[in-house]
């Protein structure tokens, strides 16, 4: 009917139209053909088809769209309040087949700033080994970390119900240079061969199974 046209857009509506046309205006950037830091420790086949620019074949629903938009918000108010203190914001860092931005850089570290809802927060309070059970972040941030030559790279998680922070601090030592190479060795390897990796899921360890 006439009288709905000129009823306003409801703001659920709204939101999802804004975040919708963001995700559009995205998908058509021209990618830099590279692999991409924020993707280490992932199904390696994702990672091969995200640097091959291969549209996604299962767009992401809006409920969950709008969950990384808030993501997003929170991300930013940390950062914005943090670069008050003098650190360098969304460094570039990129090789020959590699290519990221750090999020904030100090003369000592790179700081990574993850949100989380608030009882997955509370629940990684608990990890015996945050290393391993965060590991795609941490080899993010160490990549970061060696590319700059900084000792150290540091994830900072933020509960989204109520700006909590947990912080974890990972030395660029022996240990995460060398898972960092055995995943860029890999992931070069197929590249290199042309060959599409197995579809495996890699970045969460089911801890009563052992399995990914």
């Amino acid at each position: 009917p006439k009288a709905m046209e000129n009823q306003p857009k409801s703001i659920q509506g709204l939101i999802d139209s804004y975040i919708a046309e963001e995700q559009a205006r995205k998908a058509k950037r021209e990618r830099s053909g590279k692999w991409s830091p924020s993707a280490f420790g992932k199904c390696y086949r994702a990672q091969f088809w995200n640097r091959k620019n291969v549209p996604i074949s299962n767009p992401i629903e809006p409920r969950k769209l709008r969950v990384f938009k808030c993501g997003d918000l929170f991300h930013d108010f940390v950062k914005n309040l943090v670069k008050e203190e003098g650190f360098k914001e969304e460094v570039l860092c990129e090789t020959d087949d590699i290519k990221g931005y750090a999020d904030l850089v100090s003369p000592i570290c790179v700081w990574d700033i993850k949100s989380q809802h608030s009882f997955a927060f509370h629940y990684m309070a608990k990890s015996e080994d945050i290393g391993e059970d965060k590991k795609p972040n941490v080899l993010q941030v160490i990549w970061y970390a060696d590319f700059l030559k900084l000792p150290e790279g540091r994830l900072v998680f933020v509960s989204k119900d109520d700006l909590c922070i947990q912080e974890y601090g990972f030395p660029r030592n022996e240990k995460w240079l060398g898972e960092l190479a055995q995943e860029l060795a890999t992931l070069r390897d197929y590249w290199n061969k042309g060959e599409l990796p197995p579809a495996e899921p890699r970045a969460y360890c089911d801890k009563k199974t052992g399995k990914s």
